[in-house]
């Protein structure tokens, strides 16, 4: 079996075949989405920054955090393709630095990675294209650009913002991207992008006429109970069932019935 790649997924666009991914930062979340589901691609997100350490946006995660879940999830993954993503400032400094990060991230086994931006990331994109390195961009919402934007809020609401995600989306296209992702932006808007490009279009939040689907891992199996946006469907009550189990567990070893024999060595 061999991984999945960026020519086949940007080919399911053509082929009407929806793409399915999710987030993804371990080894044990990795195996089972890769052995037990139809899941196509794993996103090693820099969303890590707020789902596992704790931080209330992303932009504290460097390279050497995503280098680290990378190989954690590479190591694990036989069939999926997985995408690293480009932290903040990791590429937008120089050319230099973005094809070093760039590069650490696929010696990491990511099997393409993923930049925020459009039209101001162009020439960056086309630079890792033009050295073998595939690139998934994404617009709309772009969590590393949040204090700029005033905050998680819908992107495109207006005429002008529509129009400069329809030119981030070209400039992608254009740069040789293979996907983009289209964050929290209204349906119509992403319906348009997706049917006037050529690549394929993953939608968070932005509505169903995207050529495919990608949710925050924790998020939709609801391990946080605090952070349930709208465009979230919570297909697991992930909170109620591992706390339910945990506190089994507390339950049992205070009245004594854990560990039982069948859980005991004996000499």
């Amino acid at each position: 079996m061999s991984h999945i790649t960026a020519p086949q997924l940007l080919q399911k666009k053509s082929l009407r075949q929806r793409i399915c991914a999710l987030t993804c930062y371990d080894a044990t979340f990795a195996q089972l989405i890769d052995q037990h589901t139809a899941v196509d691609f794993v996103l090693v997100g820099d969303s890590l920054g707020m789902v596992i350490k704790g931080e209330p946006t992303t932009l504290n995660v460097d390279v050497n955090e995503i280098v680290y879940h990378t190989r954690a999830v590479s190591r694990s993954t036989k069939r999926v393709h997985v995408v690293a993503d480009m932290p903040f400032l990791s590429y937008q400094i120089n050319d230099e630095e973005t094809l070093k990060n760039a590069g650490l991230l696929m010696k990491a086994g990511a099997h393409s990675v993923k930049l925020e931006g459009g039209v101001t990331i162009q020439n960056r994109v086309r630079r890792l294209v033009d050295v073998g390195i595939p690139v998934m961009g994404h617009i709309g919402l772009t969590p590393q650009s949040v204090h700029a934007l005033g905050g998680f809020r819908v992107q495109g609401k207006t005429s002008v913002e529509k129009q400069r995600l329809l030119d981030d989306a070209f400039a992608l296209q254009d740069a040789g991207a293979f996907a983009v992702v289209i964050e929290c932006t209204p349906e119509d808007v992403a319906k348009e992008i997706t049917e006037k490009l050529q690549i394929p279009t993953i939608g968070i939040g932005a509505g169903k006429y995207c050529d495919g689907q990608i949710l925050v891992l924790y998020d939709f199996l609801d391990l946080n109970s605090e952070f349930r946006p709208k465009f979230v469907k919570q297909f697991f009550n992930g909170t109620a069932a591992i706390a339910g189990a945990c506190q089994a567990y507390v339950d049992e070893v205070q009245q004594g019935t854990f560990p039982g024999p069948e859980h005991t060595y004996h000499f």
